[in-house]
C-alpha cells in the first residue's frame, strides 16, 4: 500500500507541526479541526495554525511553498473528505473519551483499508480500540511524533494484536524513507520507550540535585556533555518543553503504570514546580522557567531560581572538578568512570542520578522493547541523547555498575545482570556489531534495506588510506569514500591531501575503483577552511605560504571536478565557505534534506577563494541565460549577505543544489542514496566540459558596488563591508575585462585569490577571524 495523500486531525502545535511535516515531504495532506463557537469562518482554526506555521521559528516547514500541500477543514463539514484519504492521523487531546468519538466518526467515512493512528503520547492502544469494530482495529496503530516533528527523528509505533501487518508496514516505511524518521516499534506500554525511561530520569535529576544542594547551573553542567546529554542538560529541557507539562505526563504515567514500578517511589510533586507553574514561570514559552532572561536599563541580564529559596539570581558560572576533570567518553575509565567516581558534589550527583536511571532502562527494556538496540535508538532520537543507556553502561563495564550497585544494596535488574556476566551489551565479532538479546545471547544488528553506515565499514575493514585529517573507505561496488576527519570537519591540507590521493586511486575509473562519494557521519558536512590555521599563518606573516595553500585548493577541487570519474558529495548539517566549494565541484550532490549550505567567506572578512565564486557564476548565468544583471547581481547579494540555507529546498533557491541533486530525508540513508548515484553517473560517465565566461568587468562591478556604497553611505554598513564589495565585485563581473572576452577556469581562480589575499592583509578582516575563533559568531 502507498501513502498519496493523508490527513490530520487538530490543528494544534503537535497537529499542526505533523501535516507540515507530510507536507515536506511532498504527501498532499488535509488538516482538519474542530468549528469554534460563532466563528464567521468555519475553518478558522486549521487556517490558522496554517499561517502560524509561516511565522513560527524554528520553521515547521522546510520552505513557505510547502504550505499549499496543505488544506484547511473542520470535522464538521469535511469529515468525508477522509475517504480519499490513505492515512489519517488523529492529534486531538490526550482525552479518551473525545478520541474514540471521533474514531467512531472517523471510521463511518474513511475508505476500507486506510490506516488510522493516533499521535497520543500516554494512552496505551487497548484502550484507545476499545469498543471499535475489529476492522478499525486491524487497521489502527499508534504513531508518537516528537515535538516538534520536523527536527526531533524519533517515531514511535505502537500496533496491536489485531494490527495489520501490511498497515504497520506501510506506515513504518514512509516515516523511515519519506519522512526521514528514526523508526522505533514500542510495547504497548504506558509512555512507550523514550517517554518512560526519559520521564523517570528527570524526575530523578530534579529529586537528586534539590537533595545533594546543587545549583541548577551546576546540575545541567553534569547531566549534559559530560554524559552525551545536550548542553539543555535537565532543567534546560524543563524549560524547553514546558514546565506545565510535566505533572500531565507524570499523572497520566501514574494513572497507567504498574503498582510496582520504580518510577511511583521515585515520583515527587516538588513544591517548586508547582509554585513556579502557578507563577507562569513555566519555561521558554512563559514569562521564564529555571532560567530566563530579564531586560534592565543596563540591558539584558541572565537569571536562574534558586533551588532552596525559589528566588531569582544572577546566573552563576559551573565550577566543578569532577566535570573539568572528567575528560573523553571513549575511555570508560577516564571519561564516564571518572565522572561517577569523583568525590565532589558533581560527581556525586552523576553516580546518584545514572544509578538510578541506568538500572530502571535495565529492568524495563524487556517490558517496553524488543531489543536494546531499540531502547538506546529512542533516547538518542528522542530525548538528544548521544548514547543510549546501555551504551552508556557499557561505557562504565557492565560488570564494574552491577557490582557497584550490589555493594549499595541496590537489587540489580535481571538483564544487567546477564550483561555483567556476559561483559557488555555490545560487541564486534568479525567486525559486526552485535547487542545482547533477552536470552544472554549476542544477536547481529541488522540494518533496514537502503542503509549503509560508515560506522559498520569501518567496523569490518582497513582504511584504503588515512592521513592526520581524513581518510578513504571502499564502500562496496568499486566505490570509494572520502571522509574527513578533523574537528567539524574544516579542510585542511591533509585533507586536500587526501582528495589527491582519492583522484589518483581511482585513476581512468576502469579499475578497482569507479566513483567517488564524499561522506562523513560527524554532525556537520564541513565547516569548510580551518581558519584557525589562516590567522596562524596571518600572525608570522607566512604569505606565500597562503598563496600556495589557497592555489592548491583550487587545484585540488579543479581536479575533482574534471576528474574522469563521478564524484558525489552526501551533504548533511553544515557545508560552509570551502565545505560548500566543494559541493559546487562535484558531479551531483545527494543532500540530507535537513543542511544548511552557504558560501558565508564575508562573515569572516574574506570571499571565497576555492572557486565558489567561479562555480556560482556558472550556476547564476544557466539559470538567468540572456539576464547578466540579474543573474549576477543575486548571486551578489547571495554572498556578500552570507546566505545559509535552511533546508534543502531553500539551497535549490539558493543555487547550492541544481536541478539534478537529488534529496534524502533519513540521514541513515545518505550514504546509500549517494553511493546509488555515483553508480549511476558511472555508465558511461563523461566529465564535464570547461566553461568560459563573459562577464560585464569595471562597469558591472561599479554597478554591484553602488547598492553597498549607499548603504554606508547612511551608516547602514562597515568600511569594510564596503571593501569586501568591492573585492567581490571584482570577481564576479571578471575584474579588468568587458564581455567580449572570455574567461577561463583560471582566470576566475586568480581573481579570487587576488581579491582573497588583499582582504587578509586588512586588520579588520583579522579581528573577524578572532571574533569567529572566539565566539562562534560573526564580528
Amino acid at each position: 500500500m502507498e501513502i498519496h495523500r493523508a490527513a490530520v486531525i487538530g490543528s494544534g502545535v503537535m497537529g499542526s507541526g505533523i501535516a507540515a511535516h507530510l507536507a515536506n515531504a511532498g504527501i498532499p495532506v488535509l488538516l482538519l479541526d474542530i468549528v469554534p463557537a460563532g466563528a464567521a469562518d468555519r475553518n478558522q482554526l486549521a487556517k490558522g495554525a496554517i499561517e502560524r506555521m509561516l511565522k513560527t521559528e524554528p520553521a515547521p516547514l522546510m520552505h513557505p511553498r510547502n504550505a499549499a500541500r496543505i488544506t484547511p477543514g473542520n470535522v464538521d463539514d469535511d469529515l468525508g473528505a477522509l475517504a480519499q484519504c490513505d492515512w489519517i492521523i488523529e492529534a486531538v487531546l490526550e482525552d479518551l473519551a473525545v478520541k474514540r468519538a471521533l474514531y467512531a466518526r472517523v471510521d463511518q467515512v474513511r475508505k476500507a483499508g486506510s490506516i488510522v493512528s493516533s499521535n497520543t503520547s500516554t494512552i496505551p492502544l487497548a484502550l484507545l480500540v476499545e469498543g471499535q469494530p475489529k476492522s478499525f482495529a486491524q487497521d489502527f496503530c499508534i504513531t508518537h511524533f516528537f515535538n516538534p516533528p520536523r527536527y526531533m527523528r524519533l517515531l514511535e509505533i505502537v500496533a496491536g494484536p489485531d494490527t495489520r501487518a501490511e498497515a504497520v508496514a506501510t506506515v513504518r516505511e514512509v516515516c523511515d524513507v519519506r519522512l526521514g524518521k528514526g523508526v522505533v516499534v514500542c510495547k504497548d506500554t504506558p509512555g512507550f520507550i523514550a517517554n518512560r525511561i526519559g520521564t523517570f530520569w528527570m524526575q530523578v535529576a530534579v529529586n537528586e540535585a534539590i537533595a545533594l544542594g546543587l545549583t541548577v547551573e551546576e546540575a545541567d553542567a553534569v547531566m549534559g556533555k559530560p554524559i552525551g546529554i545536550p548542553k539543555t542538560g535537565v532543567f534546560g529541557l524543563f524549560d524547553l518543553v514546558g514546565i506545565d507539562l510535566m505533572p500531565h505526563v507524570s499523572k497520566s504515567l501514574l494513572s497507567t503504570l504498574p503498582a510496582k514500578d520504580a518510577y511511583r517511589d521515585t515520583h515527587v510533586d516538588q513544591p517548586l514546580i508547582a509554585q513556579m507553574i502557578a507563577d507562569g514561570n513555566i519555561g521558554r514559552k512563559g514569562k521564564g522557567g529555571f532560567y530566563r532572561m530579564k531586560k534592565t536599563d543596563k540591558g539584558k541580564v541572565f537569571e536562574s531560581i534558586d533551588l532552596k529559596s525559589g528566588e531569582y539570581r544572577a546566573t552563576k558560572p559551573a565550577r566543578l572538578s569532577s566535570v573539568q576533570a572528567q575528560g573523553s567518553l571513549r575511555s570508560p575509565v577516564s571519561g564516564l568512570r571518572s565522572l561517577v567516581t569523583h568525590s565532589d558534589r558533581g560527581g556525586r550527583y552523576a553516580w546518584s542520578v545514572l544509578k538510578q536511571v541506568l538500572n530502571y532502562a535495565s529492568a524495563r527494556a524487556p517490558e517496553i522493547a524488543d531489543s536494546i538496540v531499540d531502547v538506546d535508538q529512542a533516547m538518542r532520537l528522542g530525548f538528544g541523547w548521544k548514547f543510549g543507556p546501555f551504551e552508556l553502561i557499557d561505557q562504565l563495564g557492565a560488570k564494574w555498575f552491577a557490582d557497584k550497585l550490589t555493594k549499595e544494596g541496590i537489587a540489580v535488574a535481571p538483564l544487567l545482570a546477564r550483561a555483567a556476566a556476559a561483559g557488555s551489551f555490545y560487541a564486534t565479532d568479525g567486525g559486526v556489531l552485535k547487542y545482547l538479546d533477552a536470552d544472554g545471547r549476542y544477536v547481529p544488528i541488522v540494518r533496514p534495506p537502503g542503509v549503509l553506515l560508515l560506522a559498520d565499514v569501518k567496523r569490518r575493514s582497513k582504511p584504503v588510506h588515512k592521513n592526520a585529517a581524513a581518510a578513504l573507505w571502499d564502500i562496496g561496488d568499486r566505490v570509494l569514500c572520502l571522509e574527513f576527519t578533523t574537528r567539524m570537519n574544516a579542510i585542511d591540507p591533509f585533507t586536500l591531501l587526501m582528495i589527491e590521493q582519492a583522484i589518483v586511486t581511482i585513476g581512468d575509473g576502469l579499475g578497482a575503483y569507479r566513483a567517488l562519494v564524499i561522506y562523513n557521519e560527524g554532525s556537520q558536512f564541513s565547516v569548510g577552511e580551518n581558519i584557525a590555521r589562516v590567522l596562524l599563518a596571518l600572525n608570522i606573516a607566512a604569505w606565500r605560504e597562503l598563496e600556495r595553500r589557497f592555489r592548491a585548493g583550487q587545484e585540488a577541487f579543479q581536479a575533482l571536478k574534471y576528474a574522469p570519474f563521478p564524484v558525489v558529495g552526501a551533504a548533511h548539517g553544515m557545508a560552509l565557505g570551502g565545505g560548500c566549494e566543494l559541493l559546487l565541484h562535484c558531479d551531483a550532490v545527494q543532500a540530507h534534506a535537513e543542511c544548511n549550505i552557504g558560501l558565508v567567506e564575508t562573515s569572516v572578512g574574506v570571499v571565497p577563494v576555492w572557486g565558489g565564486c567561479k562555480e556560482m557564476l556558472i550556476r547564476a548565468l544557466t539559470a538567468h541565460p540572456g539576464d547578466m544583471v540579474k543573474a549576477i547581481g543575486g548571486l551578489f547579494e547571495t554572498i556578500m549577505k552570507a546566505r545559509l540555507s535552511r533546508s534543502s529546498d531553500d539551497a535549490r533557491d539558493l543555487l547550492f543544489l541544481g536541478e539534478d541533486d537529488a534529496v534524502t530525508m533519513n540521514r541513515d540513508r545518505l550514504l546509500a542514496d549517494a553511493k546509488a548515484k555515483a553508480l549511476l553517473l558511472a555508465h558511461d560517465y563523461e566529465p564535464p566540459k570547461h566553461v568560459e565566461l563573459r562577464l560585464p568587468g569595471v562597469m558591472g562591478r561599479a554597478m554591484l558596488v553602488a547598492s553597498v556604497k549607499a548603504l554606508h553611505d547612511v551608516g547602514m554598513t562597515t568600511d569594510h563591508d564596503l571593501a569586501i564589495a568591492g573585492e567581490l565585485a571584482g570577481v564576479l563581473s571578471g575584474g579588468d575585462t568587458d564581455p567580449t572576452h572570455l574567461l577561463t577556469d583560471e582566470d576566475l581562480f586568480a581573481l579570487e585569490r587576488a581579491a582573497f589575499l588583499r582582504l587578509l592583509r586588512m586588520p579588520a578582516t583579522v579581528a573577524r577571524i578572532e571574533h569567529m575563533l572566539a565566539t562562534g559568531k560573526p564580528l
